[in-house]
């Protein structure tokens, strides 16, 4: 899917733009982390949200706890989202999104920075600015640090049965 810009607006009415905001991640499972980044990107201006594809979660985790259909559904439910879209990503960027939809800003959350956002590059050659640190300039949460404690959950000891109260 691809956005235009001609899309959202009415020709016969006198509208301010509002800048693009693109953020992107796994987002499996989405959490308040998440939350708190997208809000924050929504300062800058409308978000669009890049959800990686259910095969890179596998290549990244080994599982897809959420699929897609699932995750994007919750995401386009946050404030500020005006867009939730998929993404090429066989090469484990979303450069190929940012390339399609050419966003005002590519905004990164508290655990990207310049050494490990491939997609500079990319955002340099088309013009799109760099916002760091949204969400806060620490990870809040980690999808696969919450998956991890659900997958590591033990059950409650089986307890001896007793006999019950007469009453």
């Amino acid at each position: 899917m691809t956005i235009a810009r001609a899309m959202f607006n009415n020709e016969n009415e006198n509208t301010n733009e509002r800048p693009t905001v693109m953020v992107s991640g796994g987002f499996d499972p989405v959490h308040a982390g998440h939350i708190r980044m997208i809000r924050h990107a929504a300062e800058f201006g409308d978000v669009i949200v890049i959800a990686n594809s259910d095969d890179w979660l596998f290549r990244k985790k080994g599982f897809v706890f959420m699929e897609y259909a699932r995750r994007a559904e919750i995401l386009d439910a946050i404030k500020g989202v005006i867009l939730v879209d998929s993404v090429n990503d066989s090469d484990d960027t979303v450069c190929e999104a940012i390339q399609r939809i050419r966003p005002d800003y590519f905004a990164n959350g508290g655990d990207r920075q310049r050494s490990n956002t491939p997609e500079q590059q990319v955002c340099e050659e088309l013009g799109v600015k760099m916002l760091w640190g949204i969400g806060g300039d620490k990870k809040l949460q980690s999808s696969s640090d919450l998956t991890k404690k659900g997958h590591d959950f033990s059950p409650p000891p089986i307890r001896t049965s007793s006999p019950h109260s007469e009453r």
